[in-house]
C-alpha cells in the first residue's frame, strides 16, 4: 500500500505563484509552511525532528531520503517538527538493518505530507535568487487557485513566536542526580543531542519550559545556565530577553546556543535580522578568531544577529565568524562567563569540530 501512495500527484505552491508538480510522500493531505533548504548529505531523521524546524517545509538538496529508513533512537525531540518535506526521490525500501520502519510509513504515522520527483536543484536556486518564503504542499487539492487561497492566511515567519509550541510542558531532569555540576536548561526547542553532550561530560540538566522565569529557575540552585536552540523569531519574545538578562546580572556562567545566541545578543541591545536564505546543512565554516582555528559546522538557523550592533557595543565582542558570508557565528559579554554561537556543535548530524564548547562552558563552571 505505501507504494501506491507516492503514484498520487501532489502540488506544490511558492507564495510568488510558481508551482512545481510531483508525487505524493507520505501522508496524503495539504500542510504550509516557510521554505527552506538542507544542504546536508546524510542525517535526514535528525533533521526532520529538529525543533528549530517548526513551522518550516524543508527541501532536501541530498537527491535520495528514505533510502536508509527510520531508526528509532536517532531522532532529535518526541516526533517529527517539519511542516512538511519535498525531495526528489522518495525512497521506500531501505537498506540498513538498525532501521525500523520505511520512511513512508513513518510520514504516515507522524501525519507529515510531502512531494517527491520535484527537481530540487531548480527549486533550490529559485529560492536563493528570490529568498525565502511561504509555500504549500497538497497530494488532495490540486487545484491551483485554491492553493493560492489557502496560502494566502498562512502568516510570515517574522514576528512569529514559536518556542513555546515546542518547548516542554513540565520540568524534567537528564543525567547523573548525584553529578557534581549542575545546568539549567530553558528549553525553547532543546535538541535530545545537546543534552546528551552534558549529560557525557558529569552534568546533571533540569530543563525548564520556555516561559520559566529566572526565580523559578533559580531555586534548583544551579551552577549555570543554558539558552537553547528553537523556532521562530527571536525579536517576539521578550520573555526570554528578560530572563537571559536576570541570568547576566546574577552573574552566574551561560551558554547559548543558535536562538540562545540571538537572545543573548538581544539582552545586550544588539538586534537581529530575518536572513535572506539562512544557514541549513552540515559544511559551513566557520572561523574561532580567539583562538585563530577553523571548524566545519551544523548549521540551522533563518535569522541571525546585527553585525553592525556588535562592532558598535561596548558589551559584547565577535568570537567567531562565517567564512562563506563573514556573518557572526559567535560571541561573548565582555566581563562575564556568558558566550553563544549561532551555529549547533552538538551537530548530529554532522561534524564534531566544535564540541570543545561544551567543555569551554564546563570549565567556566
Amino acid at each position: 500500500m505505501s507504494a501506491n501512495y507516492t503514484k498520487l500527484p501532489a502540488v506544490l505552491l511558492l507564495a510568488d505563484g510558481t508551482v512545481f508538480h510531483g508525487k505524493a510522500a507520505g501522508k496524503i493531505g495539504t500542510t504550509t509552511g516557510e521554505i527552506c533548504f538542507n544542504t546536508g548529505m546524510t542525517g535526514y531523521q535528525e533533521v526532520f525532528t529538529d525543533p528549530s524546524y517548526f513551522g518550516q517545509i524543508m527541501v532536501t538538496t541530498n537527491t535520495h531520503i528514505g533510502n536508509y529508513g527510520v531508526a528509532t533512537e536517532e531522532t532529535e525531540s518526541g516526533d517529527i517538527k517539519i511542516a512538511g518535506l519535498v525531495c526528489k526521490n522518495f525512497n521506500i525500501p531501505f537498506s540498513r538493518k538498525k532501521a525500523d520502519q520505511t520512511i513512508q510509513d513513518y510520514f504516515q504515522d507522524e501525519n507529515l505530507v510531502g512531494i517527491s520527483d520535484v527537481d530540487t536543484r531548480e527549486l533550490v536556486r529559485h529560492i536563493r535568487d528570490k529568498g525565502a518564503m511561504n509555500a504549500i504542499i497538497s497530494s488532495e487539492i490540486l487545484d491551483i487557485d485554491e492553493l493560492k487561497a489557502k496560502l494566502a492566511e498562512v502568516p510570515s515567519m517574522d514576528g512569529l513566536e514559536l518556542s513555546s509550541q515546542v518547548s516542554t510542558k513540565e520540568p524534567y531532569f537528564v543525567g547523573d542526580k548525584d553529578a557534581k555540576v549542575k545546568v539549567a536548561v530553558l528549553d525553547l526547542g532543546v535538541k535530545k543531542n545537546i543534552l546528551r553532550n552534558f549529560s557525557e561530560r558529569g552534568v546533571y540538566a533540569k530543563v525548564f519550559p520556555a516561559k520559566t522565569s529566572f526565580e523559578e529557575m533559580e531555586k534548583w540552585s544551579p551552577n549555570g545556565y543554558f539558552i537553547s536552540n528553537g523556532p521562530g523569531d527571536p525579536a517576539a519574545m521578550p520573555y526570554a530577553v528578560e530572563t537571559v538578562k536576570e541570568i547576566l546580572d546574577s552573574d552566574k556562567p551561560m551558554f547559548g546556543i543558535c536562538l540562545g545566541h540571538q537572545l543573548l545578543a538581544l539582552a545586550n541591545g544588539v538586534g537581529t535580522v530575518k536572513m535572506f536564505n539562512g544557514h541549513r546543512g552540515l559544511n559551513h565554516p566557520v572561523k574561532n578568531i580567539i583562538k585563530n582555528q577553523c571548524e566545519v559546522t551544523s548549521q540551522n538557523h533563518g535569522f541571525g544577529v546585527v553585525a553592525d550592533d556588535i562592532k558598535k557595543s561596548d558589551k559584547v565582542e565577535i568570537t567567531h565568524v562565517n567564512l562563506n558570508d563573514n556573518s557572526i557565528e559567535g560571541i561573548r559579554v565582555k566581563g562575564k562567563n556568558a558566550f553563544s554561537v549561532q551555529y549547533h556543535p552538538e551537530s548530529s548530524p554532522g561534524p564534531h569540530d566544535s564540541r570543545y564548547l561544551f567543555d569551554d562552558f564546563i570549565a567556566m563552571l
